[in-house]
């Protein structure tokens, strides 16, 4: 059921996003609050390990771990209560891993609390949880209070002395590694991070993955840009709505981010909240990373199935219904795996071209591949249906 709020006169200035965002959800941590995002219906069986207080203290719009496969290694941005990590540890199993990072202490602890009890309920041990920024995944936070409780910082030497510690950390014992997760989960956080350090959040959300691998996130967007008035508003930031994406420019920073195959997967139907005629929703998305790299022709093309006549890529690649695209390696990699896959025919070459005497692939070009490139030239093999094949006894026809 969607909520109708209607604000007059609000003008705060100077609003600290992360101060109002941690006083908002330590008191969370410790009593219920039900405005905190949308009510969400988790696959129920995931739940029964779980004891009532993380299943109450849960605050997301969604549920990406429907995302998650067996023995992959997942990352939860802004894991909370960690309700997500413990549901994503049962689905990828004991050979899976499970990373939760946030940067509240009192959400860190209710997480923790219950990681002995519910790994004997499971079978395995596969949680972990880390201190830190989702926009600055290389600096373990629980790690850098450790050295300025044993070094105090007391003036400008000392702090300069402190940052560098800092960055020695991001590069010589990051967080969390680059291309070292399969896929990176977020429910309802992505919202709650200041504007300036968005494209950050999401160059982070870039580097830690796999190539190939994957972000699915749930959050909050509205389909109007949110006014200034409400993102001074502490209250509502904090509530996941004034630091809402608007839609369209949600999608918008995975693609600059070098994301691939972005897609909505989930939108919510009804609003969940609407301020001054403007429409909250929950939404998830599904990314991948894996694009980058250089573009070699080894003679492959692909085949778009329909329904559209034709349709155009991010890269301004066209592709029309039923006709053969000379396409890159990488291009056709990607093309043949998800979540292109059911939308496109792969057409291999009949003989693989050895790395070493592919050229450049020209990916302006928006050609058709001649059957015979495919093929080779001297493709000449004649071999016609055997009599019997479309017999009456075989049904092959």
């Amino acid at each position: 059921m969607s909520s109708v709020v209607e604000l007059k006169g609000m003008d705060a200035k100077g609003l600290d996003v992360e101060q109002a965002v941690r006083e908002r959800y330590s008191a969370a941590s410790k009593e219920r609050e039900p405005a905190l995002c949308c009510p969400v219906q988790y696959e129920t069986h995931y739940l029964k390990v779980l004891p009532q207080e993380l299943i109450d203290r849960d605050y997301g719009c969604g549920d990406p771990s429907k995302y998650v496969q067996e023995g992959e290694t997942v990352l939860d941005l802004g894991s909370g209560g960690g309700k997500i990590c413990y549901i994503a540890s049962q689905i990828v199993g004991p050979q899976g891993r499970v990373l939760g990072v946030d940067v509240n202490d009192d959400m860190l602890e209710l997480a923790r609390k219950y990681r002995g009890e519910i790994s004997e309920r499971i079978g395995w041990d596969n949680v972990e949880f880390f201190k830190g920024k989702i926009q600055d995944l290389a600096l373990d936070v629980g790690r850098f209070e450790e050295h300025l409780t044993a070094n105090p910082v007391r003036n400008a030497d000392e702090w300069n002395r402190a940052q560098q510690h800092a960055d020695e950390l991001r590069a010589k014992s990051p967080m969390i590694a680059s291309d070292s997760v399969d896929v990176v989960l977020s429910n309802c956080v992505l919202n709650l991070v200041d504007p300036a350090a968005r494209n950050q959040l999401f160059a982070e959300l870039h580097r830690v993955l796999k190539r190939g691998g994957r972000a699915v996130i749930s959050d909050i967007v509205c389909d109007e840009v949110v006014p200034e008035k409400l993102k001074n508003d502490p209250e509502l930031w904090s509530g996941c709505i004034s630091g809402a994406f608007v839609e369209h420019e949600f999608l918008e920073e995975f693609e600059q981010a070098g994301f691939y195959g972005v897609e909505i997967v989930v939108r919510q139907e009804e609003p969940w909240a609407t301020i001054e005629g403007i429409e909250f929703r929950s939404m998830t998305v599904r990314a991948f990373k894996g694009k980058d790299g250089p573009c070699m022709d080894h003679h492959q093309a692909v085949v778009y199935r329909g329904p559209w006549k034709q349709v155009t890529d991010d890269d301004g690649h066209v592709f029309r219904r039923g006709v053969r695209t000379a396409v890159c390696e990488k291009t056709f990699d990607i093309y043949a795996d998800a979540p292109y896959a059911d939308e496109i025919i792969a057409v291999p070459p009949h003989t693989p071209v050895q790395r070493e005497e592919a050229g450049q692939f020209d990916c302006r070009r928006n050609s058709v591949r001649d059957p015979r490139e495919t093929k080779g030239r001297e493709f000449t093999k004649t071999e016609l249906p055997s009599e019997s094949c479309c017999g009456p006894a075989d049904g092959c026809c």
